[in-house]
Parts: structure tokens; C-alpha cells; sequence
């Protein structure tokens, strides 16, 4: 990837996307094109091909895609199989039948079975049952990542994909019916301390062990990955870090300043009991993760709190 190329970043105004659109910016990349879903609707493959022929991006980011927590996942796969399937289908293919030469496809570690080895490796990809509460998001993803893999072999261009782990930062989705367990447990701790609340209810057990990653830290390993002349098909991208879901809450009680009692409701789903990626490969090639998961909370914290007072927030 080369300074002077068109790159096209989907979903750019997402977490992820926000975050490479804004990495791509700070090294340099100044010829990025980007559009709103009511400007261009990634369902519609129409769309997709007159988006794709109008511009002629060099290069694509696909970070759009339809995402949710547990709850959102586990009373939605229908809804989260089909929209991703089409949004990944329609962004690659399309780009293939555009001409553009490399393409970055970013899943995620949900792809990978529910009782994988630990840490796991890009190897335990299919060779397993899936978790059932997010089966229909991980389909879709491991159907983008094949796409992309396929395309590679049978047609010779540099299509590629990343799985992050577990993200967290700024531009997340603070709905605490539909979002994930770290943003959810910020609102949740930081509503309790503005309303004098002497609880906060939690899901699940607490025992299930997760791993964290900064999304500035995942769009450092974008670039790095865009970089690389020839990258492996498929790389994990995680902190290498890990911590059970009842550390997690102390750590997010700790950094909002809240002093209510946790409590935990163990009829909720605690999901996977433990899913932490191997990052050896990427760390091979030469890259690693700069803020450490206390560093970025205390971070995320502020940055909520500045959305809350400006309106900006994403609930």
C-alpha cells in the first residue's frame, strides 16, 4: 500500500472504522473515501457495484458490519447471519469484479469454536462446533474471511483478513440492551455513581474469561497489515491478555469511581467460557499492542464522559 493509493474504508463511521480512517490519516494517507449507509447501503449489491465502479479505490477496508453483544446475538442470529453475509459478499465481490487489488477484511475471534484450544490459533478455524449465542455473526464472518482467502488462490489478488479480539475505545456503542460487555458495564458503573445507585446489576456468572483489545491498538495492526507484501490469509490480533469478566467489572468500578455493590444475575448467559487468541503470528511478523487494558480504560472513561456532555454519545 502505497501513500499516493485510494483507499476505501467501510463502516468509517464505526468504532473500527472511525479508528482507521483516523491511523490512516496521522501516517500520511490522505486519498481515503468513505460514505454514510444512507449515501451507500452495503445490502444492495447494485449499489455496491456503482459505488465500486464510480471510484476505483486501490485499496478496501471492510469494517462495516452489524454487531451486538451477547443479548443482541443470542435473541438476533437470523438478522445478524443475513445482513453480514450480504454486506461481506457484497464488499468483496464486488471490489473483485471492480478491479481493486488488495482488500482487508476484518472479522472477528468469534469465528472460532466454542471449546478451541487456548490460546487459539488461526488453525482451530472450523474444526469445531460454534458458540450458539453468536453462531449466526460468526457464519458470516468465516464466509467473508473464505471469500477473501478464495479469491487470493483462485484469482490473484491480495485479499486478506484480521480477527481482533474483544475491542474497546472510543466511538463504541453504549446500549446496554444491545452492546458488549465492556462498554455496557462502563454505562452501566457510571450511571450508578451520576444517579447515587447502591447497585449495579450484572450478567451472568463473572467466571468466563475474556481478552481486550484497544481499537487504536487494532487499527495500528491494519496498517501494519496493509503494509506487508505478502501477509497470511487469515492473522489474529488480541492484547494477549486476559481476565475474567468479574475482574473486568472491578477494573471498569475502579476507573469510573463508582462504589455501588455489584450484583450478578446467573440466569443470563455468560457465553464462551474462555476465548483468548494466539497472537504469535502477528507478533512474528512484527507487531504488537501499546496500551495496556488499565491505561485504556481510564482513557475510555474520559471519552465517554466527554460524549455524555456533548451529546455524541452512541447508545
Amino acid at each position: 500500500m502505497n501513500k499516493t493509493d485510494k483507499i476505501y474504508v467501510a463502516g468509517h463511521r464505526g468504532m473500527v472504522g472511525s479508528a482507521v480512517c483516523r491511523a490512516l490519516a496521522a501516517k500520511g494517507y490522505a486519498n481515503v473515501v468513505v460514505r454514510t449507509h444512507k449515501e451507500l447501503d452495503l445490502l444492495d449489491a447494485t449499489a455496491m457495484r456503482a459505488f465500486y465502479a464510480q471510484e476505483r479505490p486501490d485499496v478496501a477496508v471492510i469494517c462495516a458490519a452489524r454487531v451486538g453483544g451477547i443479548g443482541a446475538n443470542s435473541a438476533g442470529n437470523s438478522e445478524f447471519l443475513y445482513e453480514n453475509i450480504l454486506i461481506g459478499m457484497n464488499a468483496i465481490m464486488e471490489a473483485y469484479r471492480a478491479g481493486v487489488k488488495r482488500l482487508l477484511f476484518l472479522g472477528s475471534t468469534c469465528i472460532y469454536p466454542r471449546l478451541a484450544p487456548q490460546p487459539i490459533p488461526e488453525s482451530a478455524l472450523l474444526t469445531s462446533p460454534l458458540e450458539k449465542t453468536n453462531e449466526g455473526y460468526a457464519l458470516a464472518k468465516i464466509s467473508g474471511l473464505k471469500l477473501c482467502e478464495f479469491l487470493r488462490r483462485d484469482k490473484g489478488v491480495l485479499y486478506h483478513s484480521l480477527m481482533p479480539t474483544n475491542l474497546y475505545g472510543p466511538g463504541d456503542n453504549y446500549d446496554i440492551v444491545g452492546g458488549h460487555v465492556l462498554p455496557t458495564m462502563i454505562r452501566k458503573f457510571e450511571t450508578a455513581r451520576v444517579n447515587g445507585d447502591a447497585t449495579v446489576p450484572l450478567w451472568g456468572s463473572g467466571t468466563p474469561l475474556r481478552e481486550f483489545l484497544h481499537v487504536d491498538d487494532l487499527a495500528a495492526a491494519c496498517l501494519f497489515m496493509l503494509e506487508l507484501d505478502n501477509p497470511p490469509d487469515l492473522v489474529n490480533v488480541g492484547s494477549g491478555r486476559e481476565v475474567t469478566i468479574r475482574e473486568l467489572a472491578g477494573k471498569v468500578k475502579a476507573a469510573t469511581g463508582c462504589p455501588a455493590e455489584i450484583v450478578w444475575d446467573a440466569t443470563k448467559p455468560d457465553g464462551t467460557p474462555r476465548k483468548l487468541c494466539d497472537t504469535s503470528l502477528i507478533r512474528s511478523l512484527g507487531w504488537a499492542p501499546k496500551i495496556d487494558l488499565e491505561e485504556g480504560l481510564a482513557r475510555t472513561v474520559e471519552e465517554y464522559r466527554a460524549a455524555v456532555a456533548d451529546g455524541s454519545i452512541r447508545l
